[in-house]
């Protein structure tokens, strides 16, 4: 039996047939994109991000933006950069630095604006072995947010965690939820929020809270309680390090 991931339209197709192989099982990706996440400030006239290729084999390499959608293909998405190169291909212990250039189509220039680059790693092809008659081909693909940051916003990235407020949800006498509001214009991408609440511990996933917007998350099954309570919460800073910080939380009346 054969499996097949196709590699997305972004150039010679030529090139392309010439490099996306069948490969056996297990496989890996060899492609590695330096740093999680990329910060784009608008007075820059460019940003690079590095691309490697550790492994031992070439790669063909795609690389492309959305605007979130993370089924698009590339030129689907309407997006205010221009990338450069789009598809090329990285030889052993080699890299390559992709260009990103923003094109000043209009954006908001209160808040930062979120997008997300994608970058395909197809491998080349493995020896066929009898042996092994099931084999399947791999493109393993790298996301990750584009942060693109206006020139003169109020405060900083690194203080914005800090100045989030926290508000428990409740429902027919349970806690249902917790609230994250967001008072500045940058992104908080939370990764985990814990606390104990009556007595009771809770530990929940979280994700990123968009500029002057609120987000919730929901709770276990929890007695609502009285006073206030305190959390601590994880979260991404701007060069992709886990930090933490701590709140207080006001609890359902």
């Amino acid at each position: 039996m054969s499996f097949r991931l196709r590699v997305l339209q972004a150039g010679s197709a030529a090139l392309i047939a010439a490099f996306f192989f069948l490969i056996s099982l297990p496989a890996s990706a060899a492609v590695v994109v330096t740093g999680t996440r990329v910060i784009y400030p608008a007075a820059k006239r460019e940003v690079t991000i590095e691309i490697r290729n550790p492994g031992e084999r070439p790669s063909l390499v795609q690389a492309w933006l959305d605007a979130g959608d993370s089924a698009s293909k590339p030129g689907e998405s309407k997006v205010p950069f221009v990338m450069t190169p789009p598809l090329f291909r990285l030889d052993p212990t080699k890299s390559q630095s992709l260009r990103l250039v923003y094109t000043h189509d209009p954006l908001p220039q209160d808040r930062e604006s979120v997008f997300w680059l994608n970058v395909l790693d197809i491998p080349p092809k493995a020896a066929i072995n009898p042996d092994l008659p099931n084999q399947l081909d791999l493109a393993f693909k790298h996301r990750m947010k584009v942060f693109f940051r206006p020139s003169g916003l109020s405060g900083s990235a690194a203080d914005a965690p800090g100045r989030m407020t926290w508000k428990l949800l409740t429902k027919d006498g349970k806690l249902t939820g917790i609230q994250a509001s967001n008072p500045t214009p940058y992104h908080v991408s939370l990764t985990q929020i814990t606390g104990t609440v009556a007595g009771h511990p809770f530990s929940i996933k979280a994700d990123m809270v968009d500029p002057f917007a609120s987000r919730s998350f929901d709770l276990p099954d929890l007695p609502a309680a009285g006073g206030a309570a305190s959390i601590a919460f994880w979260f991404v800073n701007d060069f992709g390090g886990n930090a933490t910080g701590t709140a207080s939380v006001s609890a359902a009346p």
